[in-house]
């Protein structure tokens, strides 16, 4: 089968969940036997296999929603272009990777070409783009249950969703309980963020303890898009002035590839997820659980879920000092520690890129 994915922001190696969840996707397809298309914004340069560059849609860098709205307020260009492109390519279906960034709401599949809406956010009803992107779709594919249970809880018709679940893309054997133990008492916090404000990492990094003596290692990325203009130049600046006052304490590092997300965790003794927004699926919690380092965060979206025994969680408002408190607790209990890390790998059996490829050819009858 020849599947084309769709998603104007991609890149790969962006510190983007739709953008890993894209290329998790190709990379299932590929190992079923089957050929991944992805189609992006331009310009053209990169030389990924399958990766097409669209060239009626070019976007700055960063980009904002109001740039893509802006670069689609004439959408005849990309409609007949991508139109064009899944026509020449024969494929057999096409997925749009989100409402406005995978072109979902605009739907540009010729006739015959089963389509699938890509589910990363429960949007309000009422907003037009939503409703014309789910019901243009053949099937609803949200990313996660969390994002399925959403969907059912707002009061949609979810008679055509099927859950097809985030994939991670690599996955190494999980640290040994001996080092395990070692990384309890003296190893690193490890951190892997977008430098997005909504990811809260400024607040929790201001927030760090004076009494605190455990190094905490922050690996800091830049997108090609952003929500808020400068928000991701002002997280960083904000994370650097902590580092610069806890010289030896505190190193913000710079972007991993995907590939190498769950060796850095492998050598972490705890991480935590500051999101002060639900995060919908959350790949850095199931890239940490993966090789057994358990996962601390507030108790809202998909991180508790995911997480399950091998996380401990804070409300919201208590504030991100809590959540150093609570690492330090978890930290500090052997039993509780060694039981959180033994469960971890487990909460992640289902996110392989094969089966989440297999749950996209289901829900699409293919």
């Amino acid at each position: 089968m020849k599947i084309a994915l769709c998603l104007l922001s991609y890149r790969p190696d962006q510190p983007s969940g739709i953008d890993r969840s894209v290329g998790a996707l190709v990379e299932g397809l590929r190992a079923l036997g089957h050929t991944p298309l992805v189609l992006a914004a331009g310009p053209p340069g990169d030389r990924e296999p399958g990766l097409i560059r669209l060239k009626s849609v070019v976007l700055p860098h960063p980009a904002t929603n109001a740039d893509v709205l802006s670069a689609l307020a004439d959408p005849r260009p990309v409609v007949e272009e991508v139109g064009g492109i899944l026509a020449e390519h024969q494929v057999d279906a096409a997925c749009w990777g989100d409402t406005l960034w995978g072109l979902g709401y605009l739907a540009p599949a010729p006739d015959g070409v089963t389509t699938a809406l890509m589910v990363h956010k429960i949007r309000p009803s009422g907003e037009d783009r939503w409703r014309r992107a789910l019901a243009a779709a053949d099937v609803v594919c949200p990313a996660s249950d969390y994002l399925a249970d959403g969907g059912a809880e707002a009061g949609l018709d979810t008679s055509r969703w099927t859950t097809v679940p985030n994939a991670l893309h690599t996955l190494i054997p999980p640290t040994s309980a001996e080092r395990r133990e070692h990384l309890r008492g003296t190893g690193p916090v490890r951190i892997v963020s977008r430098a997005d404000p909504a990811k809260g990492l400024a607040e929790l990094m201001e927030a760090l303890p004076d009494t605190w003596t455990r190094p905490v290692e922050v690996v800091l990325a830049e997108a090609g898009f952003e929500l808020q203009p400068g928000g991701q130049q002002r997280t960083l600046a904000a994370c650097r002035r902590v580092e610069a006052a806890r010289p030896g304490l505190v190193r913000i590092l710079p972007p991993l590839g995907w590939n190498e997300v769950p060796g850095f965790f492998a050598g972490g003794a705890a991480t935590v997820i500051s999101t002060r927004v639900p995060e919908t699926f959350c790949f850095t919690a199931a890239e940490a659980l993966s090789v057994g380092t358990p996962v601390v965060g507030f108790d809202l979206g998909n991180v508790p879920r995911l997480a399950g025994p091998a996380g401990r969680t804070v409300p919201l408002d208590a504030g991100p000092g809590a959540l150093w408190e609570l690492l330090a607790n978890l930290l500090a209990d052997p039993d509780g520690y060694r039981r959180a890390a033994t469960a971890a790998p487990g909460r992640i059996d289902r996110f392989t890129p094969e089966k989440s490829a297999r749950a996209l050819l289901d829900a699409l009858g293919l």
